[in-house]
């Protein structure tokens, strides 16, 4: 019974009930007018329906009114692109405007069939009210008062369920703006994802540097040495938090261009970072770094910031051998670490996979693994 009665106590039958209601005003204007000729405004709809604007208004209004809480995603309220949209505006109207007559006829008739039967049970029927034609009054019509209310309950429910349902057939997104916020929403993924490997790289780098430093000064015992580490860790930190500036700036400002983020031609930092730590670092650079594109060169920097990263954390001070090279078409990075035993490998987590989307997603191809006795990260990533 509860289950039953539920949409009495929802505001969004009443607003949907409001929503019938709106278009009779113009109907009852139209009727002081002329009530001769009942289908004008039918009529009148036809044009009106066809001007863009209008379909954003009788979106708008379908989110406040039909649904709950005014953010259904299933109504469109953009402006008729095409003229689909417009001819399904136009027949959105005449079927609001019939469910309109019917729901005006129901809420005005019903409870006044269930008041006549109230008076011919109490014996004083009335004689203007065709839907109850009793000629000798009876209390037994009092125990058929129940049904026209129980009809009025099934058809405001029902008319705002058949309203609802044809708006989101006939006010929903077309096929352009359906492409359209999913390459919104694609895009909002890409973007968040690029945002976890920055963090993931560039944070994950400097906690890194922190750690080897300050356990190499812990057990080294030479004062001289600390401080170098402390001096290490200090740069490393400064470093990260400017990276972090700016991934924030991004979270902040949707339209900040990403011109800010390191390149490959600030790749001696990286280098340095990690020689301080202790790793013997030799770089090899061919070509001329300073003219790869933007995006090539960013996203190269981070790829071989997270390849030094997994050569500290997981095999340690060990040579490392970083290869650079800009060819013709392409970006060559290439990280090798001895590969010794009892030394594992670098894990297979989310630096490796955010490496090889990385070049993934720039149409390059990266390798990860162990190679001629060396751990080996090589990316290739094109210029075109």
């Amino acid at each position: 019974m509860a289950r039953f009665l539920r949409p009495l106590l929802r505001g969004t039958t009443y607003t949907r009930l409001l929503h019938l209601w709106v278009p009779m005003l113009f109907v009852s204007v139209w009727m002081f007018i002329d009530m001769s000729k009942p289908w004008v405004p039918a009529v009148l709809l036809i044009p009106l329906g066809l001007v863009p604007a209008v379909r954003r208004g009788e979106g708008v209004q379908a989110q406040f009114m039909l649904a709950r809480g005014g953010g259904e995603a299933a109504f469109s309220v953009a402006p008729s692109a095409t003229w689909r949209d417009r001819w399904r505006t136009v027949l959105w109207l005449e079927v609001r405007l019939v469910c309109g007559w019917v729901a005006c006829g129901v809420t005005v008739w019903l409870p006044l069939i269930a008041g006549e039967l109230i008076n011919v049970a109490t014996g004083h029927p009335t004689t203007d009210n065709p839907f109850v034609p009793v000629s000798h009054p009876h209390w037994a019509y009092a125990l058929l008062f129940p049904l026209p209310l129980l009809a009025l309950y099934g058809a405001v429910v029902g008319l705002g369920e058949l309203i609802t349902a044809t708006a989101r057939r006939l006010l929903g997104p077309s096929a352009g703006e359906r492409l359209a916020a999913l390459e919104e929403r694609t895009e909002q993924l890409l973007e968040r994802t690029r945002i976890a490997r920055e963090l993931h790289d560039s944070i994950g780098h400097a906690l890194t540097v922190a750690v080897v430093q300050a356990g190499a000064a812990r057990t080294a015992g030479n004062p001289a040495f600390t401080d170098r580490a402390l001096a290490a860790i200090e740069d490393t930190g400064r470093a990260a938090l400017e990276d972090l500036e700016r991934v924030l700036g991004v979270l902040r400002e949707a339209d900040r261009p990403v011109s800010g983020r390191p390149t490959l031609a600030e790749a001696d930092r990286l280098l340095e970072s990690a020689r301080s730590s202790g790793a013997k670092v030799e770089a090899e650079v061919t070509g001329p770094v300073e003219t790869v594109p933007g995006p090539v060169s960013r996203e190269g920097y981070r790829i071989l910031q997270e390849s030094l990263t997994n050569v500290l954390r997981h095999a340690g001070s060990v040579p490392a051998r970083v290869r650079i090279e800009v060819r013709d078409d392409s970006l060559v990075l290439e990280v090798r670490n001895p590969l010794a035993a009892g030394i594992s490998g670098p894990g297979r987590g989310s630096g490796l996979r955010g490496i090889r989307e990385r070049a993934a997603l720039l149409g390059g191809r990266a390798r990860t693994g162990p190679a001629e006795g060396d751990w080996q990260v090589h990316v290739e990533l094109p210029l075109g």
